[in-house]
């Protein structure tokens, strides 16, 4: 009997660190505190959060980087050798992977996805992505799939198959065309482990609803958030579904807001890695779906702090209310990026979790 994923436990609203497996995490700056994923430093972050009660840690797929001063996000781990090796080094957290389609073959990836579960005793997670990037499809000697999301259809679907199926079978598809799968062990989860979508545009968000269990998507201001939970709920009603719903955050959390403030001016304008912020955003506005189209040109900075997420600046008693208000609007779980996981993960769970638990937000 295992217990559930921690992202099926009984905080209304779930935490998570992203990104902490890449070079700056979701920051591109240069500021000499910047993360550099070093493995040590990544293994005492996970069981910091970890021990502070955080409910998942969320790797990004990065194969190429974007080049700048540092060569942002080159370097980065395979996440399904990386959440195997945290799935020994911790008790509670929930270990996810995220995947390129494409690139990863569904029986290599049902037999990873299958040990990390087992290591960690049921806290596996998989992140499903399609992949927007030219260089990394290239580094594979991969065409980008014109319809990547139906790939990903039949791609989990082999998954679930081969953990469901007591016997070989045979597997005819448009993209794969399998004889005699078999993948034993199956995930101690059942059907498969947990299932998320990161995905703005309306192919991802149909895979989201037919085939995941939470979506994360990204807004530009609170106050309008609520419309994508709205439309992800909508899309899952349609197929008899319950999809949640989630989204990103980079944070400055300070005793000031003034100290908070100059921070964040600071690693995301004064001292951004300028050519790196230009051929990130460049890219994903020409090939992936992820943000409002005017989030490009209105919200530089946010690319430079955060990858275009939503800014939680200021100092525990400022975050949290913003936090209520997203979870105000639907959202089920953040998942959180910070210049330097190591130096600032303790002081956020010591002064923030604390007010959210007493806003009722926190078991």
């Amino acid at each position: 009997m295992i217990r559930p994923h921690p992202l099926k436990g009984p905080d209304k609203l779930k935490l998570g660190v992203f990104s902490a497996n890449a070079d700056g995490g979701l920051a591109i700056t240069d500021v000499p505190d910047r993360w550099t994923a070093k493995w040590d430093d990544v293994l005492t972050a996970a069981q910091i959060a970890d021990r502070k009660g955080l409910d998942f840690f969320l790797p990004i797929a990065r194969w190429a980087g974007f080049g700048g001063k540092n060569r942002v996000r080159e370097w980065s781990f395979e996440t399904f050798t990386w959440a195997a090796a945290l799935a020994a080094s911790t008790e509670r957290i929930g270990l996810f992977m995220t995947v390129h389609v494409p690139m990863i073959h569904p029986i290599y990836a049902a037999k990873a996805l299958a040990t990390v579960d087992h290591v960690s005793h049921g806290r596996a997670g998989l992140n499903i992505v399609c992949g927007w990037n030219p260089k990394e499809f290239g580094m594979f000697g991969v065409p980008p799939v014109e319809k990547g999301y139906d790939q990903a259809a039949e791609w989990i679907d082999v998954i679930e198959r081969a953990y469901g199926s007591d016997a070989p079978f045979d597997y005819a598809g448009h993209y794969y065309n399998l004889k005699q799968v078999v993948s034993r062990p199956a995930s101690l989860q059942a059907p498969r482990p947990v299932t998320m979508n990161a995905a703005f545009g309306d192919p991802g968000r149909n895979f989201a609803a037919a085939h995941c269990d939470y979506l994360f998507t990204t807004f530009t201001e609170i106050a309008d958030a609520g419309r994508h939970v709205q439309d992800i709920r909508g899309r899952a009603d349609k197929v008899g579904r319950n999809v949640g719903c989630y989204t990103v955050c980079h944070v400055v959390c300070r005793d000031s807001q003034a100290e908070a403030e100059d921070y964040y001016e600071r690693y995301a304008v004064r001292e951004a890695d300028t050519a790196a912020v230009d051929a990130h955003m460049a890219g994903k506005k020409e090939f992936s779906q992820s943000h409002d189209t005017d989030a490009y040109e209105r919200y530089r900075k946010r690319f430079a702090g955060g990858a275009g997420s939503y800014p939680l600046i200021g100092t525990p008693e400022r975050i949290v209310e913003e936090m209520v208000e997203i979870a105000d609007q639907g959202y089920e779980g953040i998942a959180l990026s910070f210049v330097n996981y190591l130096h600032e993960l303790p002081y956020f769970c010591d002064r923030v979790l604390p007010l959210l638990q007493r806003a009722g937000l926190r078991a």
